[in-house]
């Protein structure tokens, strides 16, 4: 096999592994929205680490980390729903960051890989930044997997049994955050949040326990990448979106087979 494929095969695995249990956190909370606006500022990140001259990866990080911040403000002190300030920070942060990407004349930009992604691309620099940023993610989550878990079952329940509620829930924002900057270049900031979310809602049909769900998410994630790049190379077609179109088939193909008793 020609090494670019392998190393595009190698960093799909790196962003699936994190991506499995990550999700299945995202889905149980029903914060998908929430990730789509994450993924939709690091555009933003993009932009202003272009416009600054400073490491992309570090741009769009500071910027996702900003926009949790202002989330969770936002929350405190205006008396408006959760969807909806979700709706403007995604919308405006994206909107922004192609306004911002306007400006930059002397700097010539491949708009569509940091949407979609361009996973054929991956260097061994960026194969060591996802899976270094992917080990730090997963041993994070496994240390705040317990509160985390009681959290997302009953917040109220939790804050009394002496969980930092809003601390852990900044956490977590931060979690999704890093992977979303350090995985952007496999399938694009606007389809990062489909391998989080579309494999961990085709593992929740097969698994009895969290744990369970986590890990066959993963599962689903890696086999979702593998096919994405071998349809991707067999019939010619853009790589991020092809693992993205891999994984809704895998979710409706579980539709169809019948759930763990």
């Amino acid at each position: 096999m020609d090494e670019f494929i392998i190393l595009a095969l190698l960093a799909g695995a790196g962003t699936a592994l994190v991506a499995g249990p990550l999700g299945s956190f995202i889905v149980w909370r029903r914060m998908a929205y929430f990730g789509d606006t994450m993924a939709h500022s690091a555009l933003l990140g993009v932009a202003l680490g272009l416009l600054l001259q400073m490491d992309l990866n570090l741009a769009v990080g500071l910027v996702a980390v900003a926009v949790a911040l202002l989330l969770l403000w936002m929350q405190k002190r205006w008396q408006v729903g959760l969807d909806s300030l979700l709706g403007i920070i995604a919308h405006g942060s994206l909107s922004l960051g192609l306004v911002a990407i306007a400006f930059i004349e002397d700097v010539r930009i491949d708009l569509m890989a940091y949407l979609f992604g361009d996973i054929l691309a991956v260097t061994l620099t960026d194969l060591l930044l996802i899976w270094g940023g992917g080990l730090i993610a997963l041993l994070t989550l496994w240390r705040i997997w317990r509160p985390l878990l009681a959290l997302t079952v009953h917040e109220e329940l939790a804050q009394v049994e002496g969980v930092a509620v809003e601390r852990l829930r900044f956490v977590f924002m931060l979690l999704v955050a890093l992977v979303i900057a350090v995985s952007m270049k496999i399938i694009g900031v606007l389809l990062i949040t489909s391998l989080m979310i579309i494999p961990a809602a085709a593992a929740r049909r097969f698994s009895r326990t969290p744990v369970q769900m986590a890990l066959t998410a993963s599962l689903i994630a890696l086999l979702a990448v593998a096919l994405g790049l071998a349809g991707s190379l067999w019939w010619d077609t853009p790589a991020g979106p092809s693992i993205v179109v891999a994984a809704t088939l895998l979710f409706i193909s579980s539709r169809s087979i019948p759930a763990s008793a």
